[in-house]
């Protein structure tokens, strides 16, 4: 496994970026010292769906998230997180609706000698 961060990964073609996430779960298998068999098991998969995945062949998106929990390794999600962003138009005019000033209601006008 490299560490380049800069791998151009829309250059690569699906059957690579599989092979590459593939790896990527070989790699912490064997860091972690376990056996396919034992991943497998405490995954809820059979060990031939767990080298399916390893060698980069089809596996569902469950059986995925199912390793990688196992593997403690949960935190690629932080790729897939959402921000909203508000553009600088919509921002404007959310400034532009808050009140600007606080007025008083009617009670509000009474003066100190009517009290």
């Amino acid at each position: 496994m490299t560490t380049d961060s800069f791998t151009n990964w829309t250059s690569m073609s699906d059957q690579a970026l599989a092979a590459h996430i593939g790896a990527f779960v070989r790699h912490h298998r064997l860091e972690q010292n376990r056996t396919q068999d034992a991943l497998a098991h405490a995954a809820g998969i059979s060990r031939s769906t767990l080298s399916l995945l390893e060698r980069g062949q089809t596996v569902t998106l469950a059986t995925l998230i199912q390793v990688l929990r196992v593997l403690d390794q949960l935190q690629v999600m932080d790729a897939f997180v959402v921000e909203q962003r508000v553009s600088p138009l919509a921002l404007a005019r959310m400034q532009k609706e808050k009140r600007q000033r606080a007025r008083g209601t009617q009670g509000d006008d009474a003066t100190e000698s009517e009290w």
